[in-house]
């Protein structure tokens, strides 16, 4: 949360910065633009790309976990001990499957 504060106070930064090149008599509008470039789009680009790395990290090895469990499937809970339950039945007694008549 809060580097999208320091982000969004930078960019402000930056933004006043380009104002200033841009309106002075002795500043052009190609300067403003390369000051923005330069003081606000490329470091700002490249430390929120440094500061989200852990965050892709994690959704990556997280998105290995479920495609490795899910080419694993049901012979990796047989062999952990787990039997699957083939259609999400409760445990218990098996049901007959005839009706007797008294």
């Amino acid at each position: 949360m809060w580097t999208w504060i320091v982000a969004l106070a930078w960019m402000y930064v930056v933004s006043l910065m380009t104002l200033a090149e841009a309106t002075d008599p002795q500043g052009s509008v190609l300067g403003a633009v390369i000051t923005f470039l330069f003081y606000g789009l490329g470091p700002l680009a490249l430390v929120m790309y440094l500061l989200g790395t852990p965050a892709r990290r994690k959704a990556r090895q997280a998105a290995e976990a479920r495609q490795a469990a899910a080419a694993e499937g049901p012979a990796a809970d047989s062999a952990a001990g787990v039997e699957p339950d083939a259609g999400s039945l409760p445990s218990g007694a098996p049901v007959s499957p005839e009706r007797k008549e008294p």
